[in-house]
């Protein structure tokens, strides 16, 4: 499958077109949960203006008063072409797909179709701690297959999972993060076919979040997992939330392989009807028209993941970091800092400085914090500084 790398755009790098006085207006999660004199560099909220045609589509919207139910495939259509032309992915068959309220509870609802109370459910720590909350309350069995020492998947330990979790008979799934939250690696065409062939070996069910699809940087390609030989039983999550900072519009889409369509078709009606209509119109119009507008971005986060390092080098060359090929998101591995199991902690309150802490991302994240780069070159450079003066 031949990618296509994003391309140079002509818009203006949207992370430097906002002053930290206009971002403390906001009243989303990243900018309330901490006091004013804390930089928030941690949940995956980027501080950007919305893409023009975002805003167009929800302010013609709301003038039209179009604020009812969602319909249509108009969604699924954008994504397909935008799959296509970004992906080179002709296979995101529209009738496959179907609106779901956001990734998450989608992801929970693809597990619902394909395993019961007490099944288990494998996943690759560190990983989006969401994975571990929102499988334990559907009452499912987390099982960890750690990622190497590379931050790569470990096949012979997601081997070694699969086989327990259908040990006596029972049915499993697996929760694949592709591109992989919160290192950032992109995984290749040739380990996700590993991954099906392993799947189809098993009996497990492969249940793919792949949010963060449109942030791949530089010359990085994307694979989606249904891309791949042997997925075709796969399930998949995709989102315009994280590529365009929507999150506060929810919806997503659950799209199928042609083996799992029947697992799909039994997802209830009802389920749909959780996704906010302007919101389908919002991530509509950003996979349709909001192309430019990303290149811009992920322009800025590739500069962003360059500086980042420099300034660690310079500041805080204990910390090791790998910049990752996807994501606004920098994984740190601060265990040289002698900072106890969550340096994240320490970075607030000496430094004011909010990271995500990664005691919650599981197996492997004591001692490393997740820091967001979608912010201003000038935010992150004092943020870098406050953490270094932390440590004085």
């Amino acid at each position: 499958m031949t990618r296509i790398p994003h391309e140079t755009s002509g818009e203006p790098n949207p992370l430097q077109a906002l002053t930290l006085d206009r971002l403390r207006q906001r009243t989303s999660m990243k900018w309330r949960t901490y006091p004013e004199d804390v930089l928030p560099l941690w949940v995956a909220e980027m501080d950007v203006p919305l893409a023009e045609p975002v805003v167009r589509a929800v302010t013609d919207a709301l003038h039209l008063g179009d604020t009812g139910y969602p319909a249509g495939t108009a969604y699924a259509e954008a994504l397909a072409a935008f799959a296509g032309k970004r992906w080179a992915w002709e296979g995101l068959a529209v009738e496959r797909t179907a609106i779901v309220p956001d990734v998450m509870l989608g992801v929970v609802e693809m597990l619902n179709l394909v395993t019961g109370p007490g099944d288990t459910v494998v996943v690759n720590p560190p990983v989006y701690p969401p994975f571990y909350l929102f499988v334990e309350h559907m009452d499912r069995r987390v099982a960890e297959a750690p990622l190497g020492a590379d931050g790569r998947i470990d096949l012979e330990a997601l081997e070694s999972s699969f086989r327990q979790a259908v040990g006596g008979g029972r049915r499993a799934a697996y929760l694949l993060c592709n591109p992989h939250n919160p290192t950032g690696t992109v995984h290749t065409e040739e380990e996700l076919s590993a991954v099906a062939r392993l799947a189809e070996r098993y009996g497990v069910r492969v249940v793919a979040d792949e949010i963060h699809a449109p942030l791949v940087l530089g010359g990085a390609g994307f694979v989606p997992y249904l891309s791949v030989p042997g997925a075709e039983r796969g399930l998949s999550l995709m989102s315009a939330s994280k590529g365009w900072n929507l999150p506060g519009l929810k919806a997503a889409l659950a799209v199928a392989g042609p083996g799992a369509a029947a697992d799909l078709a039994r997802m209830p009606e009802e389920v749909g009807h959780g996704a906010s209509h302007v919101a389908v119109i919002a991530h509509t119009a950003a996979l349709r028209d909001g192309v430019t507008w990303l290149d811009a971005l992920l322009t800025g986060v590739d500069d962003n993941r360059r500086l980042l390092a420099d300034l660690l080098a310079e500041h805080l060359p204990a910390i090791r970091y790998r910049p990752g090929d996807a994501t606004y998101l920098a994984w740190l591995d601060c265990r040289a800092l002698g900072l106890g199991d969550d340096p994240a902690d320490v970075f607030l309150h000496r430094g004011r400085v909010a990271l995500s802490s990664g005691l919650p991302f599981g197996t492997g994240g004591t001692g490393h914090a997740r820091l967001n780069l979608a912010a201003s070159p000038e935010v992150l450079t004092e943020a870098v500084r406050r953490m270094a003066a932390a440590l004085r």
